[in-house]
């Protein structure tokens, strides 16, 4: 799942940016108005946690222009602004949450997670499945054949990106931009490494492999029988 931050108080942009990727999200961080706006005319995103006080252009403009053109997603408002009446103005026009700083990053999280939740649709699901292979979106967890398996926050996002886009050749450059955040540079092996050691947790102990490599193009996760 992307988050985008957009926070230009230096400190907690980065925090919360190393926090939530840990926590396994792909998170874009913008550090004034204008930026977040662009990124947010560009990209799609899950979930946006935004500050009111921005350089260039203030938060309840950013989320104005949220509601101009997409209704559903989810947006937090983080911010040292504690008056009552900015919290319900926040709210009223259209937050979906307001948490005031200073705050605790086990708060934050578990906001974010039932924010994600809120925002699902009932027909989409929160569990993404191929052949016995199932990965829970919510509760961060990969089984097969009902066995639990342990993923670091990298490598779950990096098993979600391939369930997702299964059957599908994807190439290092999506990988590394869409897992990494990052240019592909082909003179690293990162990626190659990664998928060996999602492969020896999701794929070596059992007969039917699902994750496959397409020399000189990138890897695809399929079933094949």
């Amino acid at each position: 799942m992307k988050l985008l931050i957009v926070e230009d108080e230096v400190k907690t942009g980065d925090y919360l940016r190393q926090g939530l990727g840990e926590a396994g999200f792909v998170v874009d961080l913008a550090r004034t108005g204008m930026d977040g706006l662009a990124l947010l005319m560009e990209e799609r995103y899950d979930l946006v946690i935004l500050d009111v006080l921005l350089p260039e252009l203030d938060g309840w403009q950013i989320l104005q222009a949220i509601r101009k053109r997409d209704s559903s997603t989810p947006v937090m408002f983080l911010t040292a602004l504690d008056d009552v009446d900015d919290r319900v103005k926040g709210l009223e026009l259209g937050a979906d949450d307001y948490l005031i700083k200073p705050f605790a990053f086990s708060e934050l999280l578990a906001r974010v997670r039932t924010l994600l939740r809120r925002g699902r649709s009932p027909s989409e699901t929160t569990l993404l499945t191929v052949a016995d292979l199932e990965l829970d979106l919510i509760k961060r967890k990969v089984s097969r054949q009902k066995q639990r398996i342990d993923l670091t926050a990298k490598e779950f996002s990096l098993l979600e990106l391939l369930i997702r886009r299964k059957s599908e050749i994807l190439p290092r450059s999506l990988i590394a931009s869409q897992v990494w955040d990052m240019n592909f540079d082909s003179d690293t092996n990162v990626i190659e490494v990664a998928v060996r050691r999602l492969r020896s947790k999701v794929d070596d102990p059992f007969n039917n492999k699902l994750i496959h490599t397409v020399r000189g193009m990138g890897y695809v996760l399929e079933e094949r029988t």
